[in-house]
C-alpha cells in the first residue's frame, strides 16, 4: 500500500498518573479518566479524518480495575467504524505498575466522533479501508452499536415527548 493511501486509523497515547489526579483513596478520579478518554479519542478521529470532530457521544465506559497514582497508562484507540459524518472510535486504557513491572486492563470505551467544517457543521468523513479480519470483526461490531444507539435514540425522542406531556399535566 503506498503512503499516500496509508489511513492513521489507530493511536496509542501514555500517560503517567500524577497525584493531582488522584481522589480521597488514591486512585485516579474518574472525572480525570474520561477527560483523557475524551482527549484521546479525539486525537485519533481527528487524526484519521484530517478535520476538527466533537464528541457525539460516549457509552459502554467500562472500569475494570482502578488506577493508581504512578501507574502509566496507555490510551489504545481504533477508529472501528466509520458512517457519513461520524465514526466509532474504541478507546481500551492499559495500566501499568511500574514498580511491580505488571500490566492490567483498565477501561473499555467508545466514541462516536463526528468530523465537523469550520462552522461546526458536520461533514463527510473517508471511506474506512478494511485490510484484516480483524478490522473487518471491529467494523461490524462497531457497525451493530451505531445501529443500537440510533435505536435508543428514537426510544428517547418518544420518552422525551411523553415526559414534557407529564410536566405540562402536573404544572
Amino acid at each position: 500500500m503506498s503512503e499516500k493511501n496509508t489511513q492513521e486509523k489507530s493511536l496509542f497515547m501514555t500517560r503517567l498518573m500524577t497525584p493531582d489526579m488522584s481522589n480521597f483513596s488514591g486512585k485516579v478520579h474518574g472525572g480525570t479518566i474520561l477527560k483523557l478518554l475524551d482527549e484521546a479519542a479525539f486525537t485519533c478521529a481527528s487524526r484519521y479524518c484530517k478535520t476538527y470532530v466533537v464528541t457525539k457521544s460516549l457509552d459502554q465506559v467500562v472500569f475494570k480495575n482502578p488506577i493508581a497514582v504512578g501507574d502509566l497508562i496507555t490510551f489504545k484507540c481504533n477508529i472501528n467504524y466509520v458512517g457519513k459524518t461520524s465514526m466509532e472510535v474504541g478507546v481500551r486504557v492499559e495500566g501499568e505498575k511500574i514498580k511491580d513491572k505488571t500490566e492490567y486492563h483498565a477501561i473499555s470505551s467508545y466514541f462516536t466522533m463526528v468530523s465537523v467544517d469550520e462552522d461546526g457543521k458536520p461533514m463527510e468523513v473517508p471511506r474506512l479501508i478494511i485490510e484484516s479480519e480483524t478490522e473487518e470483526k471491529l467494523f461490524k461490531a462497531g457497525e451493530m452499536r451505531c445501529a443500537m444507539r440510533r435505536e435508543i435514540q428514537e426510544r428517547n425522542k418518544k420518552l422525551h415527548v411523553s415526559l414534557d406531556n407529564w410536566i405540562k399535566i402536573w404544572k
